[in-house]
């Protein structure tokens, strides 16, 4: 991993490259975009300085896109080159021409190559895991937006914002996205369930998936074992668990048959068909006597039902880590700032959307890359961490110093950033700082404009 990093850095440094360029490979970048990389060749904002200003913005704190261009502007100035209008609408321009769908393959490819390079020690039983879960994010109240992602039903026209669903596939060994989609959050085939289904297709025979009880249903399990993929989850609240029938594998331990439902209204006649009649599931219980957590039993569901090679404590430690997903949505959502995205346009939200998801994988393939040489595990060091110290050292990427002291420095800096072990930390959910006491908002901003007229 190391050789290769020191490779992409020594390669941005020759061609003077903007920051990510020792990241983000012009192979990979030529591939997802194809014909659109001859877009534009003698302006400033071809595909490669495009997406490195945009992923600039979606990494700064401030988001904005004067402060994206004045970055650029900033760089061509110390490169001696021509400099740049501040202005932001050819950057905007540009922004809008970029593939929707070279923005997704990129970010995917990035997760996906950093999932294939993990050491077999970091593997879950020596199996490749994912955990996924769902999530939303508003954006602008603007009418495209409304007529692609409506607000909710329950708001006033004028005062709620335009909300969409998402779904984050993450890599259980390096927390990289592997997949990611975004779509509707109300309507025909919209949920976490519906959406995740389109995902199917990504993961291979033996791979595992950890997920929680939104991913429980019995057609959503008969679907992956169809496909040769195993599934942990919590138990469905509809489904009974009783300890005295099945097949006894050890205290509150065994597996239980389960015959298949009525055809649901979303499944066609085929596929209802082509599933098997029962689907043999395994439940465990798992008891949390560990202070500050408020759920002190769950049970576990799973088609890997050799008790042997997978052990009641090894399920509940898989199922322990589905709690990533929730850590790695929060660093794409509160540190990233991707709660609420900025863009007016449905095909602009979904560009950022990806941008945002690239950016994420980036950092956590230079902390996977750290991770591996200091001998620890990606997810125990600081996301936020890693993210503060590698922009800083990507500002002095073409500064005169000695290339591997450039390297080895970062990486040791990002490793450093380690997360405390605090297993029995107790944190009460409730806030010190209290909100500003501005009334809620009622009714459309204009509405309020007039009364000061």
């Amino acid at each position: 991993m190391f050789a290769a990093f020191r490779l992409a850095v020594q390669e941005a440094r020759g061609h003077k490259d903007l920051y990510f360029a020792g990241l983000l490979s012009q192979h990979d970048i030529d591939s997802a975009m194809g014909d659109a990389t001859a877009l534009a060749r003698r302006w400033i904002y071809k595909p490669i300085v495009t997406l490195t200003v945009f992923l600039t913005q979606c990494l700064s704190p401030d988001h904005s896109c004067r402060e994206a261009v004045s970055k650029l502007l900033a760089w061509r100035t110390k490169q001696g080159l021509t400099s740049c209008s501040t202005d932001t609408g050819p950057y905007c321009t540009a922004r809008d021409a970029l593939p929707e769908t070279a923005c997704h393959a990129l970010a995917r490819t990035v997760g996906r190559d950093m999932d294939s390079q993990v050491p077999k020690s970091w593997l879950w039983k020596g199996r490749r895991t994912y955990v996924v879960d769902g999530s939303t994010v508003t954006m602008p109240d603007t009418a495209a937006n409304q007529a692609m992602y409506p607000q909710q039903k329950q708001q006033k026209p004028g005062i709620g914002f335009p909300i969409a669903r998402i779904i984050v596939v993450f890599s259980l060994a390096v927390g990289t996205a592997v997949e990611m989609t975004i779509g509707k959050y109300k309507g025909k085939l919209t949920g976490e369930n519906s959406m995740f289904r389109e995902l199917h297709k990504f993961f291979q025979a033996k791979d595992v998936i950890i997920a929680d009880r939104a991913y429980a249903g019995w057609f959503d399990i008969a679907l992956c074992v169809q496909r040769g993929i195993d599934i942990v989850t919590r138990k469905h609240h509809n489904r009974k668990a009783d300890f005295r029938a099945g097949k006894r594998l050890g205290k509150e331990d065994h597996v239980v048959t389960i015959q298949k439902p009525d055809r649901p209204k979303w499944m066609d006649k085929k596929t209802y068909t082509s599933l098997p009649e029962t689907l043999q599931l395994r439940q465990v219980r798992i008891r949390i006597t560990q202070k500050g957590f408020r759920t002190k039993e769950i049970i576990v569901e799973t088609t890997l039902l050799d008790d042997l090679e997978f052990t009641k404590r090894d399920l509940g430690q898989a199922f322990r880590r589905r709690w990533d997903a929730e850590l790695n949505l929060r660093s794409l959502k509160i540190v990233l700032q991707m709660d609420h995205l900025r863009c007016k346009t449905s095909h602009r939200v979904h560009n950022e959307f990806y941008m945002h998801m690239l950016a994420y994988n980036l950092i956590r393939k230079t902390i996977a890359i750290a991770a591996a040489q200091k001998s620890v595990l990606p997810y125990q060091i600081s996301f936020k961490g890693a993210l503060q110290t590698l922009m800083n050292f990507l500002a002095s990427l073409h500064v005169d110093t000695d290339l591997d002291q450039w390297c080895i420095r970062l990486l040791s800096a990002i490793a450093s950033e380690e997360i405390g072990n605090r297993p029995d930390r107790v944190e009460p959910r409730v806030k010190k700082r209290r909100p500003k006491p501005y009334d809620a908002m009622t009714k459309p901003r204009s509405e309020y404009k007039k009364a000061y007229r």
